[in-house]
């Protein structure tokens, strides 16, 4: 019963009756195809989970720190930062590693940590540097396997493309062989040859959707991250004028208090 199946299939027009007039090498391409387009997938949904996780943890972390953006040193935002596994919060934490680094040289403490203390031109160069690398080593993390799918964008239909030149040349020498041209006996074999570019197309096209809706997605984690890196500097500057600010009203109380001569 599955032999008269099979054999019925074979005789009857369609994909399988293509792939059964394929030779060794359209059968081959198509195979690689397949294997292609269930790697694709697969890439495809893994990084859409990734990126999706990323910008959702990144948009959370980054309403977290607009209400503590006054106070950037807060526990409650070093705690979310911690436990936020996004690459917003993964700036975040380079930048406050570089920024307590410079505040512990000032050698006084509050809270428990590094108090503030005034900042060089350099300081503020050296922390910039550090949030703006650490935004590359995001991209690049966020960005792998990206460039596997931009790859079967642009071969799949060159392969498939191929396997019909193929297919077709190899059709029309058999007819020159045979020494006849018959029609029916030429459709089989340009069958066979066409359905190599039909599977590159099957291939390409879910590929093209998923890299362009991919790279949206990963734009958005780009501006995002740049955003956050330019807020982080302002709000470490607000806090410098507002250390300057204490420090001038400190000044003033302390010559208040003097007695006059």
């Amino acid at each position: 019963m599955t032999a008269l199946f099979f054999a019925s299939a074979a005789q009857t027009p369609g994909v399988y009756y293509a792939f059964q007039n394929s030779d060794s090498v359209g059968k081959g391409i198509v195979i690689l195809l397949i294997i292609g387009s269930v790697l694709t997938w697969t890439v495809m949904l893994d990084k859409w989970w990734s990126l999706y996780r990323a910008k959702r943890l990144s948009d959370r972390f980054e309403s977290f720190f607009r209400d503590h953006e006054n106070d950037i040193h807060a526990n409650s935002l070093l705690r979310e930062a911690d436990n936020n596994s996004g690459p917003v919060s993964a700036v975040y934490t380079a930048g406050m590693v570089k920024l307590l680094e410079f505040y512990a040289e000032g050698g006084n403490t509050y809270r428990g940590m590094p108090a503030p203390c005034k900042l060089s031109e350099a300081q503020y160069n050296a922390i910039e540097a550090v949030l703006e690398n650490e935004v590359s080593k995001q991209l690049q993390e966020l960005e792998t396997r990206i460039g596997f799918l931009a790859t079967l964008v642009s071969l799949s239909p060159f392969l498939g493309l191929f396997g019909t030149v193929w297919g077709v040349m190899m059709a029309f020498c058999g007819i020159a062989v045979a020494g006849k041209s018959d029609f029916t006996a030429l459709a089989p074999g340009v069958a066979g040859a066409l359905l190599t570019t039909v599977a590159g197309l099957v291939v390409a096209i879910p590929s093209l959707v998923g890299y362009n809706l991919l790279g949206g997605t990963l734009r958005q984690l780009t501006v995002m991250m740049d955003n956050f890196t330019e807020q982080f500097m302002v709000s470490v500057k607000l806090s410098q004028l507002e250390l300057a600010r204490k420090s001038n009203a400190a000044a003033v109380t302390a010559m208040a208090k003097e007695p006059e001569i």
